[in-house]
C-alpha cells in the first residue's frame, strides 16, 4: 500500500505542476496549501481504486495513469485516472473535477480491452473542449479499437465513434486547423489488403470518409509518419513491408474533397528494395518541413565481378497531391557504418564507392563511364587510439561518438568538383537509429 501511495503522490505532483500555477516567493516559503490538494487528490483516488489496478496507456505521449484535459471547455481542467478491475468491462477511465478543496469523481467509462494502448485529446471541432481519443487492446492483443467521446457542460460523455484498427493517428488533413482521426484498418481475411478512413466532426457529430486500399495487408505495416507533400500540405506516409524484401510506401492524402492513396497516382510506384537487409523509410532528409521519398539507382562498381561490394545511391524525392515527383536531393547510406553524406547533385549519379575493411573510398566516373578517379575516402575507426588514427596522414575527424570515430581524407582531385572539408562535414550525417528498426 505504502508503494501505491508513493507512486500516487509522484503522478499527482507532476500533475499539479503542469496545471502552470504560478506563485509568489511569499506563497512558496507559506503554508504549503498544495498538500492539501495531494491528499486531498489521493484521498479521492484511493477510494475510487478498491478493487481496481493502475492500467496506464502503453504507447504515445501520455503514459501516465492520472492526467489532466479541459474536457467540456469551461477552464478547468480534468483528472483521468486510468485503471482496470476484474469485470465483463474491465478497462475504466475514473474522471474527477475539484470543487472548493475536494475532488469529485464525476464520471467513469467502461469498456472492453485488456490494456490501454495509446490516449490523445484533440480539437475535432469548434465547440470548446477537447475530444478523448483512446485506443484500446483487445484480449487478442492482435486487434485493438479506437472510440471518440465527448463531453457536454455536464461532463457526460458522449460516444461518437468505435473502429477496429491497425494505427491511427490524429492529425489536419483537409487544412482546417481542426484535428481528424485517421484510422488504418486490417482487411476482411488475414490476406486482404488494409484500407484507411478518416473520421471528422462535423456539426457535432463524426463523419466517415470513403474508404481508400493500401498497397499491403495491414500488418505489414512497418512505420508511419504525418509529413508534407511538396505544396506543404499534410499527409500520412505508410511504409509496409513486401516479402520482406522490399518497402512500398503509401502516401494518403485529403484531394479534391476526399481520401486520396496519393502514391496510386504515380507510375513508377514507391516500392523500394531493402540495402543489405535495412529497411529505407521516407523521411524529411532536407529538413525543408517536406517528406522525401527514396528511390535506389544501384552504382556502377569498379570490379563488375565482385557482386558482395554493391553499393545504392539514393535519390530522394517529393510528391504532389497530383502523384508526381520533384527531385530533392542525392545521398550515400551505409548502413553497416552507421553514417550517409549527402551528395551534389552534379555529380552524385557518378558516384561509385569501393569498401576496404573499416574504410570507404569514393570515387567519380567520366561522363562515360570509362575512368575512374578517388576523390574522398571516409573511415570508420574503432579502439582506444581512435582519435590519433582519426587526424594521421591528413585525415580529419568529421564525428565522434563514445565507441567510434568517423574521419575523412580527400585525394587531389576532389577540388574540381568542389569538393572541400567544409563541405563534406556538412554533408556527413549519422543514421538514426529508427531507420533500422522501423518502429511504427
Amino acid at each position: 500500500m505504502a508503494g501505491r501511495k508513493k507512486f500516487i503522490c509522484l503522478l499527482l505532483m507532476a500533475a499539479l505542476l503542469l496545471s502552470g500555477c504560478m506563485r509568489t516567493v511569499d506563497q512558496m516559503y507559506g503554508i504549503p496549501k498544495r498538500s492539501e490538494d495531494f491528499k486531498n487528490l489521493q484521498s479521492a483516488i484511493d477510494g475510487a481504486m478498491q478493487g481496481h489496478s493502475f492500467s496506464a496507456p502503453l504507447s504515445g505521449e501520455n503514459q501516465q495513469a492520472v492526467q489532466m484535459a479541459d474536457l467540456n471547455g469551461d477552464g478547468q481542467q480534468e483528472f483521468l485516472l486510468f485503471a482496470k478491475c476484474d469485470s465483463e468491462r474491465p478497462l475504466r477511465i475514473m474522471i474527477f473535477r475539484q470543487v472548493d478543496d475536494a475532488y469529485i469523481h464525476i464520471q467513469t467509462i467502461e469498456s472492453n480491452g485488456s490494456a490501454f494502448d495509446l490516449v490523445e485529446y484533440v480539437q475535432m471541432d469548434d465547440s470548446p473542449g477537447m475530444e478523448l481519443v483512446v485506443g484500446s487492446q483487445l484480449a487478442d492483443q492482435v486487434l485493438r479499437s479506437v472510440t471518440v467521446y465527448t463531453f457536454d457542460d455536464e461532463m457526460i460523455p458522449q460516444l461518437q465513434v468505435s473502429a477496429n484498427y491497425t494505427k491511427f493517428l490524429t492529425v489536419d488533413l483537409d487544412g482546417d486547423n481542426l484535428t481528424e482521426l485517421f484510422v488504418l484498418h486490417p482487411g476482411q481475411s488475414d490476406t486482404d489488403n488494409g484500407v484507411a478512413a478518416v473520421y471528422g466532426m462535423e456539426n457535432g457529430a463524426i463523419e466517415r470518409s470513403n474508404e481508400i486500399n493500401m498497397s499491403q495487408p495491414a500488418d505489414k505495416l512497418k512505420r508511419i509518419l504525418v509529413g508534407k507533400l511538396h505544396n506543404g500540405q499534410s499527409a500520412v506516409y505508410a511504409a509496409s513491408a513486401v516479402d520482406e524484401t522490399a518497402i512500398v510506401t503509401d502516401v494518403c492524402a485529403w484531394v479534391s474533397d476526399s481520401l486520396t492513396n496519393v502514391s496510386f497516382l504515380n507510375e513508377s510506384g514507391t516500392s523500394v528494395h531493402t540495402m543489405r537487409n535495412y529497411y529505407v523509410y521516407a523521411d524529411d532528409v532536407d529538413n525543408d518541413g517536406v517528406v522525401e521519398l527514396p528511390d535506389l539507382i544501384t552504382m556502377v562498381p569498379l570490379e563488375p565481378t565482385l557482386s558482395t561490394d554493391r553499393h545504392d545511391l539514393i535519390r530522394w524525392y517529393s510528391m504532389t497531391s497530383g502523384g508526381s515527383e520533384v527531385d530533392k536531393c542525392y545521398t550515400y547510406h551505409n548502413f553497416l557504418g552507421g553514417w550517409y553524406l549527402e551528395l551534389d547533385s552534379s555529380w552524385a549519379s557518378r558516384l561509385t564507392v569501393r569498401s576496404q575493411g573499416n574504410y570507404y573510398e569514393l570515387f567519380l566516373w567520366d561522363p562515360d563511364f570509362t575512368e575512374a578517379e578517388e576523390v574522398l575516402t571516409i573511415f570508420v575507426l574503432t579502439g582506444q587510439n581512435r582519435e590519433e588514427q582519426g587526424v594521421a596522414e591528413q585525415r580529419f575527424i568529421l564525428h565522434s561518438t563514445d565507441t567510434v570515430t568517423y574521419a575523412a581524407s580527400l585525394e587531389d582531385s576532389a577540388a574540381d568538383y568542389g569538393i572541400t572539408r567544409m563541405k563534406i562535414e556538412e554533408a556527413f550525417h549519422l543514421i538514426q537509429q529508427d531507420w533500422k528498426t522501423g518502429e511504427t
